[in-house]
């Protein structure tokens, strides 16, 4: 049997026959796509903090943008909702701890992704990203002058919402047009001392710190650990078992509120003797298309 030059052996499915069925390839989807759950619950994320190397700022963030961000996350399947954010250096400034043990410097990871990922869905999902990585970076369509400061995928543990049953729901929160978002993470003990943690937060602190804040909603995710095959320049998830990661939407920018609401948040949560904050970061979301804040990182 001869083949076809012009055809992409790679978007071709075997058949029975050793042979290119395309129906058989089409038949799986239909076949996936009628089984399983499909809600819109977040029951998973991707949350990926980024440092381009200097000298590389557009060419990550054009690169990351027209390619990577659609072909690397958002065409897959169970991702429905993503959203970038950006730290200018302003922003940066405002972090702390001053030694961190997420990112090194505190400064480090100017750019962060978020992903929603269809709640009992991580496994599939997961089997397909680590895939079509690899096949991105054999094509050549990997841009590598970066670091990942912090980079997991995450189950989702809670969410607590400043105006109860009003307001965009966790699901909408990456299509919302929030105005900034603040990343707190925290590490307990063990995991007996997170759930303990966990705890206080829904009940007690979250709420507290969110009354009459401009923070809409607090989501709450406890990170997994990255499989084996994933691309070598991503390394292992720390914290897994003892990490929670917290993401704050803003209707604000956060340097217009920042003093008044989210400096303390370390010292609230070494009051509860439960757990040590490791990084609080401010960002405000990009403007899909452009280069807005590029030439503000450093």
């Amino acid at each position: 049997m001869t083949h076809d030059p012009g055809t992409d052996e790679q978007d071709r499915a075997p058949g029975a026959d050793g042979a290119p069925d395309a129906d058989t390839r089409s038949a799986a989807y239909a076949e996936l796509a009628a089984v399983g759950p499909y809600g819109v619950h977040p029951g998973h994320a991707l949350i990926t903090m980024v440092e381009p190397h200097p000298g590389h700022e557009y060419a990550y963030n054009r690169w990351y943008e027209d390619d990577h961000y659609l072909a690397g996350a958002m065409a897959m399947p169970w991702i429905f909702a993503g959203r970038r954010w950006v730290a200018t250096r302003d922003l940066q400034l405002l972090r702390y701890p001053a030694r961190s043990a997420v990112a090194r410097p505190v400064t480090a990871g100017c750019y962060l992704s978020t992903y929603w990922i269809t709640d009992g869905r991580y496994d599939d999902h997961l089997r397909w990203t680590v895939t079509i990585n690899r096949r991105l970076n054999a094509d050549g369509r990997i841009h590598h002058a970066r670091t990942h400061v912090f980079t997991a995928f995450h189950d989702h543990a809670a969410t607590v919402y400043r105006d109860g049953a009003r307001g965009p729901r966790d699901f909408h929160a990456l299509d919302h047009p929030y105005a900034g978002l603040v990343m707190e993470v925290i590490d307990t003990e063990d995991a007996d001392g997170r759930a303990a943690l966990l705890h206080r937060l829904r009940t007690e602190l979250l709420p507290r710190r969110l009354a009459d804040s401009p923070a809409a909603m607090v989501t709450v995710f406890r990170p997994t650990p990255l499989p084996d095959d994933r691309m070598p320049y991503v390394r292992q998830v720390e914290g897994v078992g003892h990490r929670l990661t917290l993401l704050w939407f803003l209707q604000e920018d956060p340097r217009a509120c920042w003093a008044p609401w989210y400096t303390g948040l370390d010292a609230e949560v070494a009051a509860t003797g439960l757990g040590r904050v490791e990084l609080v970061a401010p960002f405000v979301p990009t403007v899909p298309g452009t280069d807005r804040y590029v030439d503000e990182l450093r």
